[in-house]
């Protein structure tokens, strides 16, 4: 079989990587052996962990064993281009993958072809659930498809022409992960054709033949899979060396971190490996996993089949119910996993322990199972009942354990795979536990092309009380950054190359240039200094848009001059290659040098404007959202992210918060009024139905602009979520308390102000039925402006209580008020740090009893 020269090329290809600190790990089976933990290919210990070895290589399995592995994607061309080198671009390929047409996309090209409009072609498409494996299913399992198809003759001839054609070649790609190394070159066994996409690894040539064929060559095919939470955990051990000295390694990092285990336990899991959708956070929480074990075998319940067994865990593990195993023989194998077979490598050991099973033929038995070949499983039935009676058990016991190891052997999941992975979640939870900034900033560097995500990193920073902090061409770095003040507060500061329509190479030098020269002083010296000619009117936009030059003065009036910026910047490169004197340059200054051509207007952009350019070109508002000044505070029974919602929720009974951006009122068949409403969480909009009976009793409360608790039933159409809503009430945040509604009464006392708004000598601390106005002046200086209003906001949070409060804005000629959405105690205290804040003269109160200010 040449196996040793097979583990000798991936021992080489490992120690690449090692030398060049390339952080990788191994999937699948190959982690169970103690040859490649010795070799240093894998890092987890084949039996501190109790894997079974034949689950990965056995006398009976006649095919090659799998080393699959993951190496940061950011680094996998570095391992492509040194196999390519090493072994021969002739010998070396990648390999080709077929994308075939599903159910959605085959009812798209064929209502395209047949000429019909996109909307009957998207109702149609729209409806088809996830799960389905085909149109034909689709049409069985979802009645408003059924209806259409029996009674729209088109909706049937397009149903029926898309079953057709799904399942038949699409298109090609390279396989994410597929790699074929040869001893000969290639083309005397494959025939070979250039990349299906160009780029970093196009001087790897693609074979023409897919996964499978290739295996049946006897080609050696291996899996070089590019892992994001790899390029993470580097990133964040790159930036602890920069920020703080640290020199950390994953393998050193001890397996028993408290912080980490209490991350883990309070389901705060966005951005840990494995653990962050919202269905994982609600297990992992009720799990409270105390080892690496139980992280693993949560990996490997998550799924569908073994998920029914996750509550029966759970309650064995905190010892709420019984720890059961089909036997008393088997209790030593299942005992790590709570009496639940997790698994496959429980399935070999019970199969060898119960009936004298080799693990080998064991290893064969579990993919029979797998497969559910009758044939097949009624031969093992026998030969297990038969196996078993010679070690003493009886017919009937036999069939009890075969009954029960027979649907378990279908799911259960790879123990060395699960424990590989787990490792990876486990040192993700502990950075984000232990450096909680500088692995944020990583994480937010890793999806800085995926708004989508960064959106959801955005929010998960704010829920950790995280400050993030707009793009400034002052004090931005390429990357998102840890920033620190020079009162010492921390923050993670947006990167340049985040905004879109940028890249790295339009930014880098003007980072550069700041770094070696000091901050730009103005926009005229900006421009004198600034290497611009990566960068194109539209990056320049948007710069200006998103607030990078904010510090030089405002957007609105910077973006009119926007060419006449380009226009000049390429003038002075011009003038600089040619040693010619500057534009901006005048006798005997040097510092301070003239505005040419821009006429700079007092005027600034409408905050609406600035929210919608934010949201487009960042993924994110950073201006105005009164959510994320609340967010890190919110309690953890409320939904307020779209992150923490899922499919998976369909049916659950939930509380969302979120802003009425829309409603409208609608009519049922008789006649009643029922609504529909549009709630903004963090990442996106929900939608809400609030039918007659509900909308009777709280029609008041739907107003635009107003912050909402809505609890209702989750509802899944397709690929739309929706809530039911049972009830719903005004956000007031003074009357949170540990995730529970405190109703608070008033005093019957009540207060005298002075005019002005001081609090009397009367006997009670604070004045009774109050509204506070705030006022707050903007300036030409928005990062001071935000920190203020944060500050502003955390303050008033201190003093919980009924008294509500406004905020008035006020900007050259223009003022804007906000209700703000929580309520406080108004009392000297209060007043004295609103006004080390704001300054005297900003705060009034009104008494609601009598009027008095």
């Amino acid at each position: 079989t040449r196996f040793a020269n097979y583990f000798l090329v991936v021992w080489e290809i490992v120690s690449f990587a090692r030398q060049n600190r390339i952080l990788l790990g191994v999937r699948g089976s190959a982690a169970a052996s103690l040859a490649l933990y010795c070799l240093g290919v894998t890092d987890v210990d084949p039996l501190e962990h109790k894997l079974v070895f034949e689950r990965f290589l056995n006398v009976e399995r006649k095919e090659m064993p799998d080393i699959d592995m993951d190496f940061q994607d950011d680094r996998r061309e570095e391992i492509l281009n040194y196999v390519s080198h090493r072994y021969g671009k002739d010998k070396v390929a990648q390999i080709i993958t077929f994308g075939t047409l599903g159910p959605k996309a085959a009812i798209r090209d064929v209502g395209k072809a047949l000429g019909m409009g996109f909307a009957d072609i998207d109702r149609i498409a729209r409806l088809i659930p996830f799960k389905v494996r085909d149109l034909r299913e689709a049409v069985e399992v979802t009645p408003q498809i059924r209806e259409m198809y029996e009674a729209d003759e088109a909706i049937k001839n397009l149903i029926e022409k898309s079953i057709g054609l799904e399942g038949i070649p699409h298109h090609v790609s390279t396989h994410a992960a597929g790699v074929v190394i040869s001893e000969d070159p290639l083309t005397e066994y494959v025939p070979l054709q250039r990349p299906a996409r160009g780029g970093d690894t196009g001087e790897v040539a693609m074979t023409q033949f897919a996964m499978n064929p290739i295996a049946k060559l006897g080609l050696l095919k291996m899996d070089f899979l590019g892992l994001t939470n790899l390029t993470i955990l580097d990133k964040t051990l790159k930036m602890l060396k920069q920020t703080r000295g640290l020199s950390l390694d994953l393998q050193e990092i001890p397996l028993d971190d408290k912080k980490t285990f209490q991350l883990l336990s309070s389901g705060k899991t966005n951005e840990v490996f494995q653990l962050e959708s919202a269905g994982m956070q609600r297990n992992i929480k009720e799990l409270k996993p105390s080892s690496l074990s139980d992280v693993a075998a949560m990996i490997a319940l998550y799924r569908p089949g073994p998920m029914e067994q996750i509550p029966t865990f759970i309650e064995a593990k905190h010892g709420r119910s019984p720890v059961k195993s089909p036997h008393p023989s088997l209790d030593e194998i299942l005992k790590d996993s709570y009496g639940v077979i997790v698994f496959q490598d429980q399935v070999l050991l019970l199969l060898q322990t119960f009936a004298g099973y080799s693990l080998g033929e064991a290893d064969i038995v579990r993919k029979a199972m797998g497969k559910k070949i009758p044939s097949l499983m009624k031969q093992e039935r026998e030969r297990f009942l038969s196996g078993a009676q010679k070690k003493g058990f009886s017919k009937a016991q036999a069939q009890d354990v075969f009954n029960l190891i027979e649907p378990f052997a279908g799911y259960a999941f790879n123990k060395a795979h699960s424990v590989s992975y787990a490792q990876i979640s486990y040192w993700t939870a502990y950075f984000k536990a232990n450096y909680s900034l500088e692995y944020m900033a990583s994480v937010l560097n890793a999806r800085r092309d995926q708004p989508e995500k960064m959106n959801n990193a955005v929010n998960e920073c704010l829920r950790m009380s995280i400050p993030i902090l707009a793009p400034d061409v002052n004090c931005s770095d390429v990357d998102f950054v840890v920033d620190r003040d020079e009162q010492g507060q921390s923050s993670i500061r947006f990167g340049l190359a985040a905004i879109k329509n940028l890249g790295e190479s339009a930014v880098t030098s003007m980072v550069q240039v700041r770094k070696e020269s000091g901050a730009y002083k103005s926009l005229a010296d900006f421009v004198r200094r600034a290497d611009l000619r990566g960068l194109n009117r539209r990056g320049l936009e948007s710069m200006i848009k998103v607030g990078a030059f904010d510090c030089l003065g405002k957007r609105g009036a910077i973006l009119k001059v926007s060419s006449s910026i380009l226009a000049q910047s390429q003038m002075e490169a011009r003038i600089r290659q040619t040693g010619q004197t500057s534009l901006f340059q005048s006798a005997g200054d040097q510092e301070d040098y003239p505005m040419v051509g821009f006429n700079l207007e007092d005027q600034d952009a409408e905050v609406s404007e600035k929210v919608a350019w934010e949201k487009e070109l960042l993924g994110v508002s950073l201006t105005a959202n009164p959510l994320k000044h609340l967010l890190a505070n919110i309690p953890s029974h409320l939904v307020a992210s779209l992150d923490q919602m899922d499919t998976g929720m369909e049916g659950q009974q939930v509380t969302v918060l979120g802003q009425l951006s829309s409603a409208r009122q609608r009519s049922t068949k008789d006649q009643r009024q029922y609504l529909t409403a549009s709630l903004e969480l963090l990442g996106g909009s929900l939608e809400v139905i609030a039918w007659p009976q509900v909308l009777e009793r709280t029609s008041g409360l739907w107003q635009e602009g107003q912050l909402l608790e809505v609890d209702g039933k989750v509802i899944v159409r397709g690929e739309n979520m929706s809530i039911y809503c049972s009830d719903v009430r005004e956000y007031n945040a003074a009357s949170k308390d540990n995730g529970n509604v405190k109703s608070r009464r008033r005093s019957d006392s009540a207060k005298e102000t002075s005019a002005n708004g001081s609090v009397g000598n009367g006997t009670q601390d604070a004045l009774q039925n109050c509204t506070l106005l705030l006022t707050m002046e903007e300036s030409a200086n928005q990062e001071k402006d935000t920190h203020l209003l944060q500050n502003t906001v955390e303050t008033l949070l201190e003093y919980p209580g009924e008294d509500r409060v406004h905020l008035n804005i006020r900007a050259h000629s223009k003022q804007v008020r906000i209700d703000m959405p929580f309520t406080v105690k108004f009392c000297p205290e209060l007043q004295g740090k609103l006004e080390d804040l704001l300054g005297s003269g900003k705060i009034s109160v009104t008494n609601v009893d009598n009027g008095h200010v």
